[in-house]
């Protein structure tokens, strides 16, 4: 098999894996959505990484260790697990906060006199009254897309699975399995770079009410969905 034939091949399969809603998609649109476009592209860049340290693993054989010894992937998954939890219970915990915090806050203004609307005018227009969450570190959004790609073993053995089949006549085996990651992440860079840039432009359009419903309903949703990969995780350690 010549290299050419092999990124083809593999690009066939995980175009249509990348496609498929999972936890990397949900990370990446909860960033875009709830922080700024900018953290969602930094997320992607993350998962990017993963992937070429996935890669780099399959081709040098790490990750048949991961295979082959129960121990190793058993501590990975319960490491993945604890990790999507600490995740997932945190957004889901922030969500209710902020629900409870908006309905004080309309309470309050509903009893108050309407006042300083010029001033209220002016800090919107400055960005004073801009959600707080669109300042976030980009190194924290490509830190969570990392971490969220490296603590999941699954990813490590479809790699182990996939990647010996596509390797080319003449290639080292730890440049093929950094080529073939490669060719996974920047599918990934383009269907979830395109997500994140969505999101992030529909978010500021909404009004100031419902984007910040939308905000709380999508820690909540983003946050089932880890704690749900979580549990599926510590269970599949268990087996």
């Amino acid at each position: 098999m010549t290299v050419p034939q092999a990124l083809i091949g593999f690009a066939a399969i995980v175009v249509v894996l990348t496609l498929v809603p999972g936890l990397d998609t949900a990370v990446v649109l909860r960033g875009a959505l709830n922080h700024s476009r900018g953290y969602g592209l930094a997320t992607v860049v993350g998962i990017f990484t993963g992937l070429i340290v996935w890669g780099a693993a399959a081709g040098v054989g790490a990750t048949a260790m991961l295979a082959a010894s129960s121990t190793a992937y058993r501590l990975l998954s319960l490491a993945g697990a604890l990790y999507l939890a600490w995740m997932g219970a945190g957004m889901l915990l922030r969500s209710f906060c902020r629900g409870s915090r908006s309905r004080s806050a309309v309470g309050a203004r509903a009893g108050a006199p309407q006042v300083g609307t010029v001033a209220g005018d002016a800090s919107t227009a400055t960005g004073a009254g801009a959600a707080p969450g669109g300042g976030a570190p980009l190194w924290r959004g490509w830190l969570t897309g990392l971490a969220t790609d490296l603590l999941n073993p699954k990813a490590g053995v479809f790699y182990l699975a996939i990647i010996p089949q596509f390797m080319a006549v003449g290639v080292p085996p730890l440049l093929m399995g950094v080529l073939l990651a490669a060719v996974h992440g920047l599918c990934c860079v383009v269907w979830m770079g395109a997500l994140a840039v969505g999101a992030a432009w529909i978010a500021p359009r909404l009004e100031s009410g419902a984007g910040a419903a939308l905000e709380r309903w999508t820690d909540r949703v983003t946050g089932g969905v880890l704690l749900g990969f979580g549990t599926k995780l510590a269970l599949d350690a268990r087996v």
